[in-house]
């Protein structure tokens, strides 16, 4: 072995951390059931800084197609309100004195064929960060060459982040198809 070591345990978190942020972003995509997590993303304009939704109320789902927000300052109801107006969930929120009833509605078909692509340029966006991985774990072995890396070791290393990639990519691959079949499910 050369004085140059392949660092494989990070090449292999950076690829599990492409899938881990594929699922996060699943988690905003409306499957027509109730979760907190669509409001995840949405900040409020509260004290004269954009806060985090569930910095300014408690988010439950009392219900499967329900979700509901109690905030916890009165004077942060409207700016609340049309911060979730404003985002791009697609649903229209009920004020209820502090609490904010959000009904989640039914997806059409032509609405669930919209997210199964989002999900679809999500899952790609995740096998192309794996891909980069790939090239600089590759990359990492053409130095390891030039600083006298023999034939036999640049091949066994080369297979080792093959298979990582090619196993990272089937999670992905797996991952969208359930995400997609979950969205189209009525």
């Amino acid at each position: 072995m050369s004085d140059v070591d392949i660092d494989i345990d990070e090449i292999q978190r950076r690829m599990d951390g492409s899938l881990a942020a594929l699922k996060g972003e699943f988690s905003s995509l409306r499957t027509g059931r109730a979760s907190a997590s669509i409001l995840d993303g949405i900040t409020v304009d509260a004290y004269g800084a954009a806060t985090p939704l569930n910095q300014v109320g408690t988010v439950n789902v009392p219900e499967p197609r329900m979700i509901t927000v109690t905030i916890w300052d009165k004077t942060l109801v409207g700016p609340t309100e049309k911060a979730i107006r404003d985002s791009d969930i697609g649903i229209n929120p009920v004020v209820d004195g502090m609490t904010l009833r959000l009904p989640m509605p039914d997806l059409n078909e032509e609405r669930r064929a919209q997210l199964a692509k989002v999900a679809g340029q999500y899952g790609e966006a995740a096998r192309v960060a794996v891909r980069n991985v790939r090239k600089d774990g590759m990359d990492q072995i053409k130095t390891a060459k030039a600083a006298g890396m023999g034939e036999d070791d640049q091949k066994i290393w080369s297979g080792e982040i093959q298979t990582l990639t090619d196993a990272a990519i089937k999670n992905i691959d797996e991952a969208v198809e359930a995400k997609q079949a979950e969205i189209m499910q009525v």
